[in-house]
């Protein structure tokens, strides 16, 4: 079974191609870990996957047309309710799907997501840390089957992020399947059991993260990032 399935898709800003056509298969029971530089398209081409992009070619299947119930998404900035603690927000948040979140079942989520201690703190006042792992949290309120994540161990601390790792783990043992990108090419290899890699708006290899490496005949992964990436022209990524 598929979740999505992008065939071809293609966007523009002004005459600045960001995404190529891209050809993006989501199966179900994946972690899918999406690599590539800082502006090779890898955000607008999800953005485009869930929905909150727009795209100017090709076709974007869902398993649903109530796709976006059953989807958790954690950008890289969330715009956090001002004037309302972590809890509160994070209860708001739930209202969105039309989930009645209690303070009980808020605060297991938030033991979950490793920020328990800060639920009375005002989210604006959080650390950068922090407010990852309430993002996080925020995409999980309504139990989604497919998660997305945006780099999201950035600006975590090591035992912050191993945490993530457990967490992202224990998700997919759950029986979610999982989608995030990152730079860090040992996180990749932890927990990916497929890397899709884009550079240039275009996926340039995809497939599982050790036999990527025999095919390439390289040692691990980050030699066959800078391998493959080289000498590439990256536009800025929107």
């Amino acid at each position: 079974m598929f979740y999505i399935q992008a065939k071809q898709i293609a966007k523009k800003y002004g005459s600045r191609s960001v995404v190529k056509d891209v050809n993006f298969k989501v199966d179900k029971n994946e972690k899918i870990a999406v690599i590539g530089p800082n502006g090779a398209g890898k955000t607008t081409t999800l953005e485009i996957l869930v929905g909150l992009r727009s795209y100017d070619e090709g076709e974007v299947v869902h398993w649903s047309s109530s796709y976006k119930e059953h989807i958790g998404v954690q950008l890289q900035s969330v715009p956090f309710f001002p004037g309302l603690t972590a809890l509160e927000n994070l209860r708001l948040f739930s209202a969105f799907y039309k989930k009645k979140l209690t303070k009980e079942e808020a605060r297991e989520l938030l033991v979950k997501c490793q920020i328990v201690d800060a639920k009375d703190t005002e989210a604006s006042k959080l650390s950068g840390g922090q407010q990852k792992r309430l993002a996080i949290a925020t995409a999980l309120v309504h139990d989604p089957e497919l998660v997305f994540l945006d780099e999201p161990t950035a600006a975590l601390d090591p035992r912050s992020r191993i945490s993530t790792h457990n967490l992202i783990n224990q998700l997919f043992l759950e029986g979610k399947t999982i989608v995030f990108t990152t730079h860090d090419m040992d996180e990749v290899v932890k927990l990916a059991t497929r890397v899709v890699m884009i550079d240039d708006g275009r996926v340039i290899t995809e497939g599982n993260p050790v036999q990527l490496c025999k095919e390439h005949r390289v040692n691990d992964l980050e030699q066959l990032y800078l391998k493959l990436t080289d000498h590439s022209f990256h536009p800025i990524e929107c």
